[in-house]
């Protein structure tokens, strides 16, 4: 039988073929930033720390084992700065971008993948869907850069301040955290009005999801065109966009009560500021923590009550179809509606008068648990082969599985086994949040309307 047949070729899944991308990507983004023209000393970059910086631009994570701004040559700045770009888009995503850059047609296959990568219920009309993502994506990066060239070029200088206000605002977009400023990160700009509040509202933007812009943007243009009043506003938005501004708002504002009271006296964080800097640290590490990776204080120095919440931020991130990791702020939400409703006795969770399927509810369970399966297995696993603190060790998983960046300063102590450890972490926690949907979509019951015996059994 011949092996050309077109019935035999290997068919990959959607899940397989986006697996594949990001693996594609960060094998890529490896070999070049080996090569001597990638390192500012024109010598090759050893293989782990090359393939380490390439994940995690891809997985938009942020941890680093060599500095970025003293270790890769301009070259090598641009193909991190490429990778996170693509990263941050999703590999489908931006390679579909480049087909239609150059005026390619997007088959079928190609348009069934961005559904499934975007996580959407309908192929009408994702390439325009795309475009629009695209020219948020580089407007967004745009007013960015812009906004911080008014203290990196006083800063640094015209070119080298206009290529840190690019690279930043991508990095900050994308969720990424890495930056060209210095090893410890935005620490220098802490008071700083303008850096924070442009890199909090870059990381917000990312992270909100590319539906809620448009959701948002659509009801706008509604009140401008006198086709609904302003006081219908919240309830025209769809229930996505709703829970995801909910939580959204609600985490920032609780995570930075809870920062500011709990570290407002450790001279390590922000005891030492002024009361206003101290309120903008609070919301600069409340908004970071979710899936950023930049930071104004030293993470080593938070309380390790600080240091708990931030875990439990950091694990439920941004929100779906955007740039941010995490298991989804959607994903918290319906966890909760489906324990109020079981406190109820109700048997669909609601939520701003709409019942949630409970299929819905069931794939944000699956979710969460084997997200929790993988992060506390990577937890057991890096401590038995590294060591070191506790408290060090989950903070680092966890930045990595949720694509953070944070670190109390435990990357630069990564031996071999443990650099290898937080790569597969990244991957895969870059991942998950985007194939997981996916997998418990498309699963079908073996047993098909078979219905089997029913019998109860005792909870608690």
């Amino acid at each position: 039988m011949s092996l050309a047949n077109p019935k035999h070729k290997l068919q990959l899944s959607t899940t397989q073929m986006i697996a594949l991308g990001f693996l594609l990507a960060v094998i890529g983004g490896s070999l070049l930033l080996m090569l001597p023209v990638s390192s500012a000393d024109g010598t090759y970059t050893p293989f782990v720390d090359a393939l380490f910086t390439s994940t995690t631009s891809v997985c938009v994570t942020g941890l680093v084992v060599v500095n970025t701004f003293e270790h890769w040559s301009l070259f090598g700045q641009i193909v991190i700065l490429f990778l996170i770009q693509c990263g941050g888009l999703g590999i489908i995503t931006f390679t579909t971008s480049l087909m239609l850059l150059l005026r390619r047609k997007v088959t079928l296959k190609g348009r069934i993948l961005l559904q499934d990568a975007f996580n959407l219920d309908s192929l009408t009309g994702l390439v325009r869907f795309t475009r629009k993502v695209l020219i948020g994506t580089f407007t967004i990066e745009f007013i960015g850069a812009f906004l911080y060239s008014f203290t990196f070029i006083p800063d640094f200088g015209l070119a080298k301040g206009i290529w840190i206000s690019v690279f930043t605002s991508i990095s900050a977009f994308c969720n990424a955290g890495i930056d060209l400023i210095g090893p410890s990160s935005l620490a220098g700009y802490a008071t700083n009005v303008n850096v924070n509040l442009t890199t909090m509202f870059l990381i917000t933007m990312g992270g909100l999801g590319f539906i809620v812009w448009f959701d948002i943007l659509k009801n706008i243009r509604a009140i401008r065109n006198k086709e609904m009043p302003r006081n219908a506003f919240f309830n025209r938005l769809c229930l996505h966009t709703k829970i995801v501004l909910t939580v959204s708002i609600s985490l920032i504002i609780i995570g930075a009560v809870i920062v500011f009271a709990l570290e407002y006296n450790n001279p390590a964080t922000i005891g030492n500021m002024s009361v206003p800097h101290k309120i903008l640290a609070s919301f600069f590490q409340s908004v970071t923590t979710r899936t950023a990776g930049f930071f104004t204080f030293s993470q080593k120095g938070m309380r390790d009550a600080t240091t708990l919440f931030c875990l439990i931020l950091m694990f439920i991130g941004g929100s779906p179809v955007g740039t941010a990791g995490g298991v989804k702020t959607t994903t918290f939400a319906l966890i909760i509606i489906a324990a109020m409703s079981a406190v109820k006795g109700s048997e669909y969770g609601t939520a701003y008068g709409r019942r949630i399927p409970n299929r819905t509810m069931r794939k944000a369970l699956a979710v969460v648990l084997v997200s929790l399966c993988f992060l506390f297995t990577s937890i057991i696993i890096l401590s038995t082969y590294t060591g070191g603190d506790l408290l060090d060790i989950m903070f680092e998983s966890t930045s990595a599985i949720a694509t953070v960046g944070l670190t109390r300063d435990y990357t630069a102590t990564l031996d071999l086994s443990g650099k290898i450890i937080i790569i597969i972490c990244m991957y895969a926690g870059r991942l998950g949040p985007m194939t997981l949907p996916i997998v418990f979509s498309s699963r079908k019951s073996k047993y098909g309307l078979a219905m089997f015996p029913r019998e109860d059994i005792t909870v608690g």
